[in-house]
């Protein structure tokens, strides 16, 4: 009897070890279950195009309203759950195609991603903010991916007025999860009701937005206490993000996915504060909340 009741014990033992080892996974994914892609690398992160493959959907300007169109790049498996999303404005004069190496890129990490065509190539930094919103409500609301977005991990970015343009989105709309401006520009210099994260990425060279009347009074006055980072892009110009640059590819796509996503395995990527000959400056609130 004793070592039928020994037996026992080892086999009620195996079975809870074997139990808490099950556990173990699933428990990991509730703590973050909005985890998308295999743990990230420094490669992965410069990578020209993530795990997940992508399709595209192009939104006419004639089938939207509060904003000029677009196009959508979103993954194509949901074998994992829903994206989060990201809506892209361009600068002024320009079109979606001066944002548009971004869509494929970001999506194929695993977002969905509009990137947008204004009502007017003339409009200003705040009325670009309000088309990235309009657009995020489409994507959420009636276009044909709305299923595979969760509508609370949505966040948005531009470059020139369309960085302007992400920032007037963030004050407007605090529940918004992260903005990427690039080199942005605005005339107004303070943001201390922005609660939003937000990275901005500014450049040495640049002489349309320049960071010492821009990017940088931008970066100070968003609140002290919220998470925010700033990346000075080292000898580059005004128009630096709108051709692929891995620089501003892997710190976006980390701060997209830590603050959207709710992601801490990009957290290396951002904290301590990230170096190299591309960086010319980085500030940050590390660690981030």
């Amino acid at each position: 009897m004793s070592s039928l009741r020994s037996l026992r014990a080892a086999a009620i033992v195996a079975a809870t070890l074997t139990a808490t080892v099950a556990a173990g996974p699933v428990a990991a994914q509730a703590a973050n279950p909005y985890e998308r892609g295999p743990a990230p690398t420094t490669a992965s992160i410069e990578a020209a195009r993530g795990s997940f493959a992508t399709a595209t959907v192009t939104v006419a300007r004639s089938a939207v309203s509060g904003f000029g169109g677009g196009t959508i790049y979103y993954p194509t498996s949901t074998a994992e759950g829903t994206f989060g999303a990201v809506a892209i404005s361009p600068g002024f004069t320009a079109s979606q195609s001066a944002v548009a190496w971004l869509g494929p890129r970001l999506a194929s990490q695993g977002f969905v991603v509009i990137t947008i065509d204004t009502l007017s190539t003339l409009d200003s930094p705040d009325s670009r903010g309000t088309q990235l919103l309009a657009a995020l409500d489409y994507l959420t609301g009636s276009s044909s991916v709305r299923t595979r977005i969760d509508a609370t991990r949505l966040g948005v970015m531009g470059h020139s007025m369309g960085g302007g343009g992400s920032l007037a989105a963030s004050r407007t709309r605090p529940a918004l999860q992260a903005a990427v401006p690039l080199t942005p520009y605005h005339t107004t210099k303070s943001w201390t009701t922005d609660r939003v994260p937000t990275l901005i990425i500014g450049a040495e060279n640049d002489t349309v937005a320049p960071v010492a009347s821009h990017s940088e009074p931008f970066y100070t006055s968003l609140p002290a206490t919220s998470d925010k980072a700033y990346l000075e892009l080292n000898n580059a110009s005004h128009s630096a993000p709108t051709s692929t640059n891995v620089t501003v590819a892997k710190y976006s796509l980390s701060w997209l996915k830590r603050f959207i996503d709710n992601d801490t395995r990009y957290d290396q990527f951002l904290c301590p504060a990230p170096s190299g000959s591309a960086i010319q400056e980085y500030r940050d609130t590390c660690p981030h909340s």
